[in-house]
């Protein structure tokens, strides 16, 4: 009688930054797929520092994705900008050795980037080709990140840069928004004059922009680049099997929105009757208290899919009010008291 041969083992992915809310989404979506799902953070199947144990996990891996890096929801103290530069230029470039010098590496790493690295815009959309970079901190982060993942040549990785718009979903971005239409303070949030400081100021081996702040009269139609969490999962399985992709891709839904129209949304979902508005000179004191920073709000950040489109992936969620919507009939009970009468 002959032996029935041993099955192959499971495909293995390596998560980096697994913990956070689009960590979590991956590390499920990796399992209902079959892999084998090891992580490597702060705590996890290895921990940054122990180069010998993320080199183990990563040679013979067959996808890399890399979400590491401190939270940008916080004030841009100097401490904060250093912390948010080198959480994600080093793990990145830690990484970038372990692939480099693995026997097998993956096939594909997929890094995490962000759809702020484009300037300020209100006019048109910056698609991965045609976008316009902009200039200042978290543009210097963005391009600093990215240099450090396409450094050098990684023959046998292909390698993408996943320039993320803010990600709709229970995650701690939604619960803000939530949070204040349910409060009353759901009107658009309006730029204007303010001391100007250094915080925005850039950062890094090639820093650029204005050492001093400034604002741009947008009256609250600041665009708004969006994604429902769905849509990154499914578009990292659409990029993790479509070997002819790489390079730059915008994880953004095709419907930008704007502030205005964000905030009238959100305010609908929480069956809220009005909205306050908020200028700057209100918005700066009041992120001051909670440790935060205005811009994440008040920059207009308008990345197109043009990628992803082109390539023929189907956002399930492409416009805004449907999105919120599936948010709002989703979340978990901790955080339904936002939605209660």
């Amino acid at each position: 009688m002959t032996s029935t041969p041993a099955p192959p083992p499971p495909p293995r992915v390596v998560i980096a930054g697994a913990s956070g809310f689009v960590g979590q989404a991956l590390v499920a979506a990796f399992r209902a797929d079959g892999y084998d799902v090891v992580t490597v953070g702060r705590t996890g199947t290895a921990t940054w520092g122990d180069t010998d144990a993320i080199a183990r996990l990563i040679d013979g891996a067959d996808v890399l994705v890399n979400l590491a890096g401190k939270i940008v929801s916080c004030r841009y103290t100097d401490a904060n900008r250093d912390e948010i530069l080198r959480s994600r230029v080093d793990t990145t470039r830690a990484l970038h050795k372990a692939v480099r010098d693995a026997a097998h590496p993956p096939r594909v790493w997929m890094n995490a980037s962000t759809a702020t690295i484009y300037r300020h815009e209100t006019e048109s959309g910056n698609g991965e080709t045609d976008g316009v970079i902009g200039d200042g901190f978290s543009v210097d982060v963005a391009t600093s990140w990215e240099r450090a993942f396409f450094d050098g040549d990684l023959p046998t990785t292909r390698r993408v840069a996943l320039r993320m718009a803010i990600v709709l979903g229970d995650g701690p971005a939604t619960r803000m928004l939530l949070a204040l239409g349910k409060l009353g303070m759901g009107g658009p949030q309006i730029d204007s004059w303010w001391f100007p400081h250094r915080r925005y100021r850039g950062i890094g081996a090639r820093p650029t922009g204005s050492t001093w702040s400034s604002w741009h009269r947008t009256r609250g139609r600041q665009r708004f680049s969006w994604i429902h969490i769905d849509d990154v999962v499914a578009s990292v399985r659409f990029l993790r099997d479509r070997d002819d992709l790489a390079g730059p891709v915008n994880l953004a839904a095709p419907g930008a929105s704007d502030n205005r129209t964000l905030m009238r949304e959100v305010r609908r979902v929480v069956r809220a009757p009005f909205g306050l508005p908020a200028f700057r000179w209100m918005l700066d004191p009041a992120m001051a208290v909670l440790r935060n920073e205005p811009e994440l709000v008040l920059k207009s950040r308008w990345a197109v899919p043009a990628v992803l489109t082109g390539a023929g992936f189907t956002f399930a969620y492409d416009e805004l009010g449907p999105a919120l919507d599936a948010v709002a009939s989703s979340r978990r009970p901790r955080a339904r008291d936002l939605f209660s009468a």
